[in-house]
């Protein structure tokens, strides 16, 4: 399971690389912004604030749902729905980025839609 918490190959993710303030897209439209990232080797993640589309709420992406990262357009682009993304566990606090049991729980329902992008 732990390719879901590192970028794919090709994915254009370079390291050391802010991602803070791009935009993300889902398959079928945008969550919201990038707010916060984490590039600890094991654990890389996102974690995108949606605005109004999850009632204000965090989402905690894996680095492993980004497919594309687009420098001129300040874009990521993640291999699941809005559905699937707002289906995952709940986001609540900073500390749960670190949070061995949370991380399982996210990595777990990632890990269950696969990792090629949704159709």
């Amino acid at each position: 399971m732990s390719s879901i918490w590192a970028y794919a190959q090709g994915s254009g993710y370079m390291l050391e690389q802010s991602l803070v303030g791009f935009t993300v897209e889902a398959g079928d439209g945008a969550i919201g912004q990038v707010a916060r990232q984490q590039d600890q080797p094991g654990i890389q993640h996102l974690v995108v604030d949606t605005g109004v589309w999850v009632f204000g709420k965090s989402v905690l992406i894996p680095a492993g749902a980004v497919t594309r990262i687009d420098t001129d357009t300040r874009t990521v682009t993640v291999a699941r729905t809005r559905e699937e993304i707002k289906a995952a566990p709940e986001f609540a606090t900073d500390s749960e980025t670190t949070d061995p049991t949370y991380l399982s729980a996210v990595g777990n329902y990632y890990f269950s839609l696969g990792l090629a992008p949704a159709s």
